[in-house]
């Protein structure tokens, strides 16, 4: 449905805003099979590699050809509100239309502000994300894990675009906050064990005085979770599978638990996200970080006692105004701070982002850093 909803996308825009130009019929017809191809390039991949999530292709290409398609998506966007402000004007002007001039300025318009924004929003995506600090109290935290310094990264998908050099310097911004735990909310990843090897190596310098705890997101199971559990122990990340960690000394400590991904059922693992399983052996009224890439079921996980529900995988929206749309695909959160029944819910924006869309207007990514604080107020 994916491919059908874009190639009617690629009609309405040739239809609205190539062929009205005055330009040559070869010079539309040209600029309407460029549309074409580039509207088709996750079809492309899936034809050529098999996913559309893992192309690949030498990286400047794959920067191109993502651009082009954030482009071709922001024209969809642009000519579309183009062709609202015409019935507008149509209606306030009691049924004159604008003239054939204004109207290819218009047209002109959307295709050089589409490729600005795309150009502007291509650069937001792929820079080093900057550290969103958030406080958060728990209640029955220990005394001696107040000020507790937890660091969550999400939605990496090293790739092409997201690769080595990247990594590393995330993980230097990482370190530098001196973080006492580092965790990772799923998504680490785009593409298989071999081909992504070098680029997620860096993660393996990751420092916290508590080390690092991973949980599994939708993509490690489209590119084998069992063969990416194994490497992620082998960089020295713990990974959580529907499991706890205690952080501290016993009856003084804060549990962190995991659940898997939903997509896990589809891949015939017999590993489907079991909120039980993950917290049986807590004891009652302990402090509870969860770890659930996405954000869902969380009036269920406040009730079972999770105090702070960490998430990622709505990217925050992208570009705003279209968090409104993601929000509603997200039990209606996409971004942020939430409370749900007495628990903390944080959606993170994102570290990194899939590079068949990798365009960030008005929705930073971030590097999280969470300091923990006892809630005097909730015994």
């Amino acid at each position: 449905m994916f491919h059908v909803n874009l190639f009617l996308a690629f009609l309405y825009v040739v239809a609205r805003l190539v062929l009205p130009l005055p330009w040559s019929v070869a010079g539309r017809a040209v600029l309407a099979v460029v549309l074409l191809i580039v509207s088709k390039y996750h079809l492309l991949q899936v034809w050529t590699f098999g996913t559309m999530y893992s192309p690949e292709m030498p990286r400047p290409f794959v920067l191109v050809m993502g651009w082009l398609f954030v482009g071709f998506f922001l024209m969809i966007v642009l000519t579309a509100l183009f062709d609202v402000g015409l019935i507008v004007s149509w209606a306030v002007r009691k049924g004159r239309a604008l003239s054939r001039t204004a109207r290819t300025r218009g047209r002109y318009a959307v295709m050089i502000v589409a490729l600005l924004l795309a150009t502007i929003g291509m650069q937001q995506a792929l820079r080093v994300p900057d550290v969103h600090r958030v406080e958060v109290a728990i209640r029955n935290l220990p005394p001696e894990l107040d000020g507790f310094k937890m660091v969550q990264l999400t939605d990496l998908h090293l790739q092409r675009l997201m690769n080595r050099e990247w990594a590393t310097q995330v993980v230097a911004r990482t370190n530098a906050l001196s973080p006492d735990l580092v965790v990772i909310t799923g998504d680490l990843i785009d593409g298989t064990v071999d081909a992504r090897r070098a680029d997620i190596q860096p993660l393996s310098d990751l420092k916290a005085r508590h080390g690092v705890i991973t949980s599994l997101g939708n993509h490690e199971y489209y590119f084998g979770a069992p063969e990416w559990t194994a490497e992620f122990q082998r960089l020295g990340m713990r990974v959580l599978v529907n499991e706890h960690a205690a952080i501290g000394a016993p009856g003084k400590a804060l549990y962190v638990a995991a659940v898997t991904d939903m997509v896990a059922t589809r891949f015939g693992l017999d590993n489907a996200p079991d909120l039980s399983r993950a917290m049986s052996g807590i004891p009652a009224g302990a402090p509870v970080v969860l770890l659930s890439h996405r954000p869902v079921d969380m009036l269920r996980n406040a009730a079972a006692g999770v105090s702070l529900q960490l998430s990622g995988h709505t990217h925050g929206g992208m570009i705003r105004g279209f968090d409104l749309i993601v929000r509603q695909a997200n039990g209606g959160v996409v971004s942020g701070r939430y409370d749900m029944g007495g628990m903390a819910l944080y959606v993170s924006n994102g570290t990194g982002l899939w590079n068949g869309f990798p365009v960030r207007l008005g929705v930073p990514s971030e590097i999280t850093e969470f300091v923990l604080k006892a809630d005097a107020a909730r015994p």
